[in-house]
């Protein structure tokens, strides 16, 4: 399964590609697509959506995972995300990709063991979960690889919690 992660921004967008060969996780790509701030909203919108088709048609996920919005103090920038969720949401399902959202205390959870981990305990785990030589830089990347790794994850516990069970009176033969 190759999944490609989201952590949505206007400013900053990152993005991560993962894939499960053989039981290793491998990242493929990452990285952030950056608006320029003296730009309109509607043109910063306009090349984030570009941005995320580009990386669909490149490298041609199976599945994407989008980090949900949380609660934030801060109207102004909750809003700023939610439009850069939007056309991102947009983008993948256009693409006819199936798109699973989490929330960053999942995230932090499934990547860290902790719900309240810091950014440098994520980046941390995640270079060590990828066999990086270095964390992931900047925060967002790192972030949005996180997210690919708890949809990876997350597809896996699914997949085993799907297998069916052997007929009656079959358990424990072998």
């Amino acid at each position: 399964m190759r999944v490609l992660g989201i952590d949505p921004g206007t400013a900053i967008t990152g993005y991560g590609v993962v894939e499960e060969v053989k039981g290793e996780t491998q990242a493929l790509a990452f990285g952030v697509i950056r608006t320029p701030a003296n730009q309109p909203l509607p043109v910063r919108l306009q090349l984030i959506y570009r941005a995320v088709k580009e990386l669909v048609t490149e490298w041609r996920p199976t599945a994407a995972a989008v980090e949900e919005l949380f609660f934030s103090r801060n109207v102004r920038t909750a809003m700023g995300v939610g439009q850069a969720r939007g056309v991102t949401l947009l983008a993948l399902a256009d693409a006819g990709l199936t798109v699973t959202e989490y929330t960053p205390l999942t995230v932090k959870q499934a990547v860290t063991g902790y719900g309240n981990a810091d950014k440098a305990q994520v980046q941390e785990m995640v270079r060590l979960l990828l066999g990086l030589e270095e964390a992931p830089r900047p925060d967002d990347a790192a972030d949005a690889l996180a997210i690919a790794i708890c949809h990876l994850n997350s597809a896996r516990l699914t997949a085993l919690h799907d297998v069916p069970s052997p007929p009656d009176g079959e358990q424990g033969r072998g």
